[in-house]
């Protein structure tokens, strides 16, 4: 044998091993930069879509239409999602998630430069389509890939850092645009540039990607069957955030705070949102999820019972909301985490896009029920909140078995 044949056998008997570690759950040296390149890519295309999503309804504002309008194109994002979730799984497992992710990334570039170039608005509609597509696919892609790179002794904590950066993204976004504004193509372009540093983030020779198996189910609505908690969490986590987004400093204005004092109320519940996942995601990989989610639920469901008599002070309702925000996104954060240790590869593709779908029609049913028991009651938002978290906790408690 030359010492070239045996060069490559000592390569290739190195590189199943990494796998076979991999597979069984342990975090290989050579992992590390991928993990930290996928939650910088988290961080970055956050503010990209922080960024892009105020944008494209202001300009759309500025041109004199109406909300119905507005509401319209944004719908289209989430049609783009329900269009590709299904074909996710296949895609993954034929190619990977590293090319699917890069694709996704160099196309939301391409697109946000379209925007402001297009010769009517119509054609808006369906580049936000195309949009919500890319969005997708790199969502599922990377959230995927992070969960299968990483151990179960440290699952929970990289789940929750990418929270905190995706996170941090959004929040950073509407920032960015204040500085810029919203006038001409400077904001779509800033957009587009900051999603090709992700792409070279992402690119880069030394983040590796592994392979993913055919999932076991061709059928995606057979893990409603197998991680109904975990679904149920993310319909939730999605109703509340948009409720929250929509209705939060409304509710307080009702009850007399003013508009600036009603929005940082809001702002407060995101930082906590953010500030509170790592020390989550700490007890996470310390104690059984299952009962720390169970644990969380019945704490947001107390909590947001609490939100009446804590809204009539503001040094009561500050230091609340904050925990809460951190409580309640936890409980998403912990469920991610559960998933991964569940389902590996395809089968955990098919399950983060089942979790799309359910992410979309929470968007779509919490401002919705938000709103309608606003109008029943003034307290109407928090009980809603309550309802919505003591459903979950009632779930988790009598799925005893999976997730």
């Amino acid at each position: 044998m030359t010492w070239f044949a045996r060069l490559r056998e000592t390569r290739s008997r190195y590189v199943q091993q990494r796998q076979h570690l991999a597979a069984e759950g342990h975090q290989t040296r050579s992992s590390l930069p991928a993990i930290i390149s996928l939650i910088a890519t988290g961080l970055i295309f956050g503010l990209t879509y922080g960024l892009t999503a105020p944008l494209i309804a202001l300009v759309l504002r500025q041109m004199g239409f109406g909300d119905s309008f507005i509401g319209a194109n944004a719908a289209m994002h989430a049609l783009g999602v329900l269009l590709v979730a299904p074909v996710l799984p296949r895609i993954a497992w034929r190619m990977g998630p590293k090319l699917p992710m890069t694709a996704a990334l160099l196309g939301a570039a391409i697109l946000l430069t379209l925007f402001p170039a297009m010769p009517t608005v119509w054609l808006w509609f369906p580049l936000r389509i195309l949009l919500g597509i890319v969005s997708e696919t790199m969502f599922v892609m990377s959230e995927t890939w992070l969960n299968q790179l990483s151990d179960d002794k440290s699952r929970t904590r990289t789940i929750a850092s990418y929270t905190v950066a995706l996170s941090a993204g959004f929040a950073l976004g509407p920032l960015i645009l204040t500085a810029v504004g919203t006038d001409g193509m400077l904001p779509f372009l800033i957009a587009a540039g900051i999603a090709l540093v992700a792409l070279m983030s992402v690119a880069m020779p030394w983040v590796r990607a592994p392979a993913f198996e055919q999932p076991q189910h061709s059928n995606p609505l057979r893990y409603l069957a197998l991680a109904p908690v975990a679904l149920f969490a993310t319909f939730v986590n999605a109703a509340l955030e948009t409720a929250g987004m929509s209705f939060l400093p409304i509710y307080a204005m009702h009850l007399g705070w003013a508009e600036e004092a009603a929005t940082l109320l809001l702002s407060v519940l995101l930082v906590g949102a953010i500030a509170l996942q790592l020390p989550i995601g700490l007890l996470g990989d310390r104690m059984d999820r299952r009962r720390l989610a169970i644990v969380l639920g019945v704490i947001s469901t107390i909590g947001a019972l609490m939100w009446p008599i804590a809204i009539h002070s503001p040094f009561l309702a500050y230091p609340l909301l904050f925990v809460w925000g951190g409580v309640f996104v936890g409980i998403y954060t912990v469920m991610m985490a559960q998933v991964g240790s569940h389902f590996k590869g395809g089968d955990l593709v098919s399950v983060y896009a089942v979790m799309s779908v359910a992410w979309g029609a929470g968007a779509a049913v919490g401002p919705f029920g938000a709103g309608l028991a606003m109008q029943i009651t003034t307290h109407g938002l928090p009980y809603f909140a309550a309802l919505a978290c003591g459903l979950f906790t009632i779930l988790a408690l009598v799925r005893r078995r999976g997730i």
